[in-house]
């Protein structure tokens, strides 16, 4: 909530005081302020701004940022370097260990395009440490070939990305890093909702089935499976159709209790709906699905009511989604 935010920016403001006097924090009600709010385009509140070198041109936009060392960490690696250099194994192992993510780049030399994306990838994800390294010994007691980014989760190597000049972006990047703060599959519910939207995929795919059914456990483990196939392209979320505060999502999908088990797609941009074809869910039906979306060839999926057999008497026509377009364009 704002309230939160508003508390933990504060909380950031009174601890970056003592370390980096030269970082000033301020707070602004636009409601009040009408020429602020169109000169800097603010349209969803609150929206946090910083502003380099006494310059009111191009502030940058500090997103996603909730907690208040997360954007302690988002300010330093703005005003200073973004990732730590990593000259020993005895500093990676600190690193790895030090909480439950770790995301180490091991390169050949540190000047180059995949090392400048690497850098502004850790600038715009302040909650996990970010660590490089070109030292062989490092590189070598690891197994990891070099220009390789390493994502650790609880100590372990869960992700292992090749780096290539001019191949990755950095969205690419934070997509798939960010996938990491959540499960394979991640079940919807209020605290986690945020988590979901925080990561930048667009691509959602939503299983609704009421999770103490006898085939739940066969149904969630071919899902788990599909979902690790299509990390960082296509985030995997779990609907309990048994949970009454799901309601709304529901509604909105247009599923019924007879519907269930039921897949959907939703582009997140576009607001795009596509209903899987099959009705069976199976890690074949669900790739086939995930894939046919991913190329492009899957159809949209406009939930409507039948067309009235009388639409076209009347001066006023009745429209429904099935002949919303043919009709309109």
């Amino acid at each position: 909530s704002s309230q939160n935010l508003s508390e933990e920016f504060a909380e950031a403001a009174r601890q970056l005081k003592k370390e980096a006097p030269r970082i000033q924090f301020g707070k602004i009600d636009v409601t009040h302020q009408h020429d602020l709010r169109k000169e800097f385009n603010i349209q969803a509140f609150p929206t946090v701004k910083f502003f380099v070198n006494g310059s009111r041109e191009d502030p940058i936009d500090c997103k996603g940022v909730r907690k208040a060392s997360a954007f302690i960490t988002w300010v330093k690696r703005r005003t200073g370097p973004s990732t730590v250099l990593i000259n020993s194994t005895d500093q990676a192992e600190a690193m790895i260990k030090a909480g439950d993510l770790a995301v180490i780049g091991f390169f050949g030399e540190l000047h180059s395009e995949s090392v400048e994306v690497f850098c502004e990838t850790a600038r715009d994800v302040p909650e996990m440490p970010f660590g490089m390294t070109a030292s062989e010994d490092v590189c070598a007691s690891y197994g990891v070939q070099r220009n390789s980014l390493v994502v650790f989760k609880e100590g372990k190597p869960v992700h292992n990305e090749v780096l290539e000049d001019g191949r990755q972006s950095k969205l690419g990047l934070t997509r798939i890093i960010k996938t990491f703060t959540l499960d394979l599959v991640t079940e919807y519910n209020i605290e986690t909702s945020v988590k979901i939207f925080d990561v930048p995929v667009e691509n959602h795919i939503l299983l609704f089935t009421p999770m103490n059914s006898e085939t739940f456990s066969e149904i969630y483990e071919n899902y788990q499976s599909a979902a690790a196939q299509f990390r960082g392209k296509i985030l995997f979320v779990l609907v309990d159709t048994n949970e009454a505060r799901n309601g709304r999502i529901f509604e909105y999908f247009r599923i019924r209790d007879i519907d269930v088990p039921a897949v959907r797609i939703l582009n997140l941009t576009s607001e795009a709906r596509y209903k899987m074809p099959a009705d069976e869910v199976t890690v074949e039906n669900l790739k086939e699905f995930c894939q046919s979306y991913l190329n492009g060839k899957a159809k949209q999926h406009l939930p409507s009511e039948e067309i009235p057999q009388d639409w076209d008497k009347m001066p006023v026509k009745v429209l429904v989604g099935k002949n919303f377009n043919s009709v309109i364009f």
